[in-house]
């Protein structure tokens, strides 16, 4: 019979601590997806620039989210707009400038280059 009100008692106990967990994982995940979103307000958008055979543009990421950019690739169309970066179609993480991580380079072909 004890071991019977012990296995109530951690059963209990148990769902407290699930319980808990629960909220307190609820809690941290809301927190992260609202600082998500004052991140991707800090994201910084350049004017963009052309040569003969493309348009240009640079972002600028906060540190939050330029931690998330790797370092041994170039970031897919899907990488880069899961990081939060907004833009039209057709732009290409194109180059790593290795001083400053954080800035993303892109590039588009132009429609009509220039002769």
């Amino acid at each position: 019979r004890g071991k019977q009100r012990e296995r109530k008692h951690l059963a209990v106990v148990g769902r407290e601590l699930l319980d808990n967990f629960i909220v307190h994982f609820q809690i941290s995940w809301h927190f992260c997806e609202v600082s998500d979103i004052m991140s991707h307000k800090q994201i910084y958008y350049s004017d963009k620039y052309d040569d003969d055979k493309y348009e240009y543009r640079h972002v600028m990421l906060p540190k939050e989210i330029a931690k998330r950019v790797p370092k041994t690739h170039l970031m897919t169309e899907t990488e880069w707009r899961n990081l939060g970066v907004q833009q039209s179609q057709g732009w290409v993480h194109y180059m790593i400038h290795q001083p400053e991580p954080h800035i993303l380079l892109f590039r588009r072909p132009l429609p009509n280059p220039k002769s």
